[in-house]
């Protein structure tokens, strides 16, 4: 008997042992990386700008999938063209190879914060996020057109509910992958809570369930 509640002891305090603390449990995949996203939003745009904004363009890039590759070439979590990030990291000599999840992400919001500051005087300020998604998604060269379009037909250029009313008779725009692409953002910031935590969508491996 004595040896017996011995081994029991042993296979218990093993048990213990091998037992995952709090800190070790894994994080849901849907908010691996809030911390990434809350670090590199808070050095490109401050303290006080929202970071979930930049989680709701990832899932609506890529779903949150850092393996996500579009059908023209558009790698990561922040679907950015190779081409776009040899841009981005000739200016930021510590972003590293585009297939870096954490990396992909900083880039792509350093992308975010060059359109937004290109938008400062070419959209009203309660605008001026739909321009730069709108540009993220289409290039800042699709939108300047739109707004040429609006000029035309006496609209005020600078709201974005002109750019939409316009957007099917820009030539060359697919407007309404552009247009469902920053619904698609506004839809995710009502799913996320204030820390950032999905709260009407489950999860996978690889990201979250559409």
């Amino acid at each position: 008997m004595p040896r017996l509640r011995w081994i029991v002891r042993l296979l218990f305090a093993t048990a213990a042992a091998h037992a995952p603390t709090a800190s070790a449990q894994p994080r849901d995949p849907a908010d691996r990386y809030d911390d990434t996203f809350r670090k590199a939003a808070k050095r490109s745009f401050g303290p006080a700008f929202d970071w979930r904004l930049f989680k709701a363009q990832g899932m609506a890039e890529s779903n949150l999938d850092p393996l996500a590759r579009s059908r023209v070439g558009a790698r990561g979590v922040m679907q950015l063209m190779p081409s776009t990030y040899r841009e981005i990291t000739s200016d930021n000599d510590d972003l590293g190879m585009i297939d870096n999840p954490e990396l992909n992400i900083e880039a792509g919001i350093v992308y975010d914060r060059r359109l937004w500051l290109r938008w400062e005087h070419d959209s009203i300020a309660d605008d001026r996020l739909q321009f730069m998604f709108a540009s993220y998604n289409a290039g800042r060269g699709t939108l300047l057109s739109a707004q040429r379009r609006a000029r035309q037909r006496q609209l005020d250029p600078r709201q974005w509910r002109n750019i939409e009313k316009i957007a099917p008779s820009v030539p060359r725009w697919r407007h309404v992958e552009t247009l469902d692409y920053v619904r698609k953002i506004n839809v995710n910031i009502s799913r996320l809570d204030d820390r950032g935590r999905i709260t009407r969508a489950g999860a996978t491996a690889r990201g979250l369930k559409r």
